[in-house]
């Protein structure tokens, strides 16, 4: 309140004087001028510490979380137009859902050393519509991360110069305070190192956790990493990388341009898009195995709302390690799989006929936002299995 009332009385009297100066030499019309020009100066100056919620997009938002809500400030704005011409343009920002490290062969566990750069960058995520995504080393989702139980792992974070905002990292597969996310905090250029043991086997969701977390999180700042139990998994002939994420556009879906963060709508829970690696379509030809293959999907769920349920049309689950626990009851035989926000599943499939396979949310309507792919099984038929006459429209049941 004092100073509301000391910013009141300045305003006043910069103002009084300002009329009365420029009356005397010049019009009246300039002197109404000049009170305008020194409310504005004063309202830039001043105004950020009196009324910081008029300073942010949107505008007087509250909320109750425990650190600053997800309005963004203008001077994020302002930086960002700054920023604009230095940010790396990425032709396609979806993760690879091949790019998974191998099975680990070793007995023992090592010490791991772990490189990951926190980018702020600009990519499509439909035709003409762009969005900026913010992003662990320059894809939707992260690297895939593989280590083993009793691993020493030695994380190194480095935020990109090009960054506007603040990024660390939170790997919940860490046993400490926030994941090792207050030990890396960091601003632009900066990079901070930190260890943990590997203790506890399971497929574990990181993200970015600096205030406000939803906002790092669903501008893309996820992914998945595996401490694979003593003894390693059984084996499979393929795996994949699927992660699912929400985006939060102020336009509507597919509108054109560069798209704003909404922060009432991420409020509300009503994205724009759910996307499997980052945006639509992503991953609609590059999941591909054979007749015979036993194929494994490390399924993950980046929020920051909804939970998953994960379908594969025409397969069954015949393995499910359900909320990705590793040593627990694997369930058998499932058709969906809930994968929490946050969390993750590990799924297994034999896979007995060709064909195609769209994997998807299975609360439908998420399709029409994105959120579906497709498994393309190739090799000869199985009439013991499955026979009859195909639609040639429609290969994908």
């Amino acid at each position: 309140m004092v100073y509301l009332w000391g910013w009141l009385i300045l305003t006043i009297l910069a103002s009084v004087a300002a009329f009365l100066l420029l009356k005397k030499y010049y019009r009246t019309e300039i002197a109404v001028f000049g009170i305008v020009a020194v409310v504005g100066l004063v309202a830039i100056m001043f105004g950020p510490k009196i009324f910081p919620k008029a300073f942010e997009y949107p505008a007087f938002l509250t909320t109750f979380g425990p650190s600053d809500g997800p309005a963004l400030p203008f001077k994020s704005a302002f930086a960002f137009l700054k920023n604009f011409s230095k940010m790396e343009k990425v032709e396609n920002i979806a993760r690879n859902p091949n790019d998974i490290p191998p099975p680990i062969e070793r007995t023992y566990p090592e010490k791991v050393k772990i490189n990951l750069t926190t980018k702020e960058v600009i990519a499509e995520v439909a035709p003409g519509t762009f969005v900026n995504y913010w992003t662990f080393n320059g894809t939707v989702p992260g690297p895939f991360l593989r280590v083993r139980e009793g691993d020493e792992v030695e994380l190194t974070l480095t935020n990109d110069p090009s960054s506007i905002h603040a990024h660390n990292i939170d790997l919940h597969a860490v046993n400490g305070p926030g994941g090792g996310a207050v030990l890396t905090n960091v601003d632009p250029g900066e990079t901070k190192t930190f260890t943990f043991k590997a203790l506890n086997p399971g497929l574990y969701v990181y993200h970015c956790a600096h205030p406000n977390v939803a906002t790092h999180d669903t501008h893309g700042m996820y992914g998945l990493i595996l401490v694979e139990p003593i003894g390693g998994l059984t084996r499979v002939d393929k795996e994949f990388y699927v992660m699912q994420g929400e985006l939060y556009t102020t336009g509507d879906i597919g509108k054109k341009g560069l798209q704003i963060f909404d922060a009432v709508k991420m409020l509300n829970g009503r994205p724009e898009y759910i996307v499997f690696n980052g945006k639509p379509s992503a991953l609609t030809t590059n999941v591909k195995a054979k007749v015979g293959d036993r194929v494994r999907f490390f399924v993950g769920n980046g929020g920051v709302n909804l939970i998953s349920s994960f379908h594969i049309i025409g397969e069954i689950f015949d393995t499910v390690y359900p909320e990705a626990s590793i040593g627990g009851a694997l369930f058998k035989n499932v058709q969906t799989t809930i994968v929490p926000a946050g969390g993750a599943a590990i799924t297994e499939s034999l896979l007995n006929v060709p064909g195609k396979y769209p994997f998807v949310d299975h609360a439908l309507a998420r399709i029409e936002r994105g959120a579906w792919g497709i498994l393309e099984v190739t090799g000869e038929e199985n009439p013991a299995v499955l026979s009859g006459t195909y639609d040639a429209a429609d290969h994908s049941h």
